[in-house]
C-alpha cells in the first residue's frame, strides 16, 4: 500500500497515511479539524531482476576490479621476492670471494 502524505492547512502537520488507490482522500486534519491538502512526496523504487545496472553491470565491474587489484599484488609480491633472492645471492657470492 502507497504512503500518502497530507499537509493541514491550519496547524501546518503533516501527517502520513497509508492508503489503498481506491480510498477516497482524506479532507479533515485528526489533530485540529483543518483542511488537509495532498502533498507530493518523493518516492523510492526498486529494479528487481536481470538486466539493470545494479543487478549486472555494477557486479561485473566489481569483480573486474577485484581481479585486476589481486593480479597486480601478485606480481607486486613475485617481483619483491624475486629481487630479495638476487640481493641475497649477491651478497653470498660476494662474502664467498673475500
Amino acid at each position: 500500500m502507497p504512503i500518502y502524505e497530507y499537509e493541514c492547512a491550519k496547524c501546518s502537520i503533516i501527517e502520513e497515511v497509508f492508503q489503498k488507490f481506491s480510498d477516497k482522500t482524506l479532507v479533515k486534519c485528526p489533530h485540529c479539524g483543518g483542511k488537509l491538502q495532498k502533498l507530493i512526496s518523493q518516492s523510492t523504487f526498486h529494479l528487481k531482476g536481470t538486466g539493470w545496472y545494479v543487478t549486472d553491470y555494477a557486479n561485473k565491474a566489481k569483480s573486474d576490479s577485484a581481479a585486476a587489484k589481486k593480479s597486480n599484488e601478485a606480481t607486486s609480491s613475485h617481483t619483491s621476492k624475486s629481487s630479495t633472492k638476487k640481493k641475497e645471492s649477491k651478497s653470498s657470492s660476494t662474502s664467498a670471494a673475500d
